[in-house]
């Protein structure tokens, strides 16, 4: 399984937490604080903060989001042989092929780890990628649209095989 499709507790397990003090606008409570969150998924190296918050509560779920979404981004899995969609790919893509998942949505950093995952599989040919996922290539590549960094790392392992970019 993805990093990024773990359960908050499984994930929180290979995390480093630590707490600072954040800059910049928020009244005097934030500069007596320490509301500034940073979790780094030690397996990995990959870091993400919040700050912008004045409860460290609620920077710790925007950095735990935030550290999914990286993860999504930064960490490869394997590719089962066969139909390798998790539940989750299931439940969010219709049968027509159309992929319903809002970028806030606690699903999505998910369903773009599966995404890559699959695209990296199938040698960047979203094609390929769209038929092992039951969805449609626009759909996918939709999906990787909404975070622009998933579609950087898509372009830059279409052009290592000559392939066209992907554009939204």
């Amino acid at each position: 399984m993805h990093p990024a499709a773990l359960a908050d507790s499984d994930l929180l397990k290979h995390c480093r937490l630590t707490r600072g003090r954040a800059s910049g606008p928020g009244g005097q409570h934030r500069n007596n604080v320490q509301t500034k969150v940073t979790y780094t998924h030690e397996p990995s190296g990959i870091q993400a903060h919040a700050a912008e918050r004045r409860s460290p509560a609620a920077n710790a779920r925007v950095a735990l989001f935030r550290l999914r979404l990286a993860l999504a981004v930064g960490v490869r899995a394997a590719v089962p042989p066969g139909d390798a969609r998790s539940d989750t790919w299931r439940s969010r893509c219709s049968p027509e092929g159309r992929i319903a998942c809002n970028p806030a949505h606690p699903d999505f950093p998910a369903l773009l780890a599966e995404a890559l995952d699959m695209l990296h599989a199938c040698r960047a040919d979203h094609a390929k990628a769209a038929i092992r996922l039951c969805c449609t290539p626009s759909q996918l590549v939709k999906l990787l649209a909404r975070h622009p960094p998933a579609l950087v790392l898509a372009n830059r392992w279409r052009d290592e095989q000559s392939l066209h970019p992907l554009s939204p």
